[in-house]
């Protein structure tokens, strides 16, 4: 197992997590859904990674891709670290880790 699978795996628990931390704190159903499916999304993409699927490294690449701006325009506009913050600021390497898989595989 590469260091891509292990970062696809671990930044999509923490979305599910966050996701369901998001909805029993605040009741936000829209943080549960978006990040269990985000979570899932990248749990899958990196599994897929595992098994030598280019499709799952797309998978995490667009899943990381789509938080990424998701938590930067939350963090513009609420300006507090947590969550937004934090998960653009573990995102940031998630993406390096994953881009630098695709620039091996070309």
């Amino acid at each position: 197992m590469n260091i891509s699978v292990i970062a696809a795996i671990a930044y999509g628990i923490l979305a599910l997590v966050g996701g369901l931390i998001g909805y029993a704190q605040a009741k936000s159903k829209i943080s549960l859904i978006a990040g269990v499916m985000s979570g899932i999304l990248l749990i899958a993409g990196g599994i897929l990674l595992a098994q030598g699927q280019t499709l799952g490294l797309v998978l995490s690449n667009v899943v990381t891709i789509v938080l990424l701006v998701a938590f930067g325009m939350r963090l513009s506009k609420t300006r507090r670290f947590m969550p937004a913050g934090l998960m653009l600021l573990l995102g940031i390497p998630v993406l390096g880790v994953l881009a630098s898989e695709w620039i091996a595989l070309s």
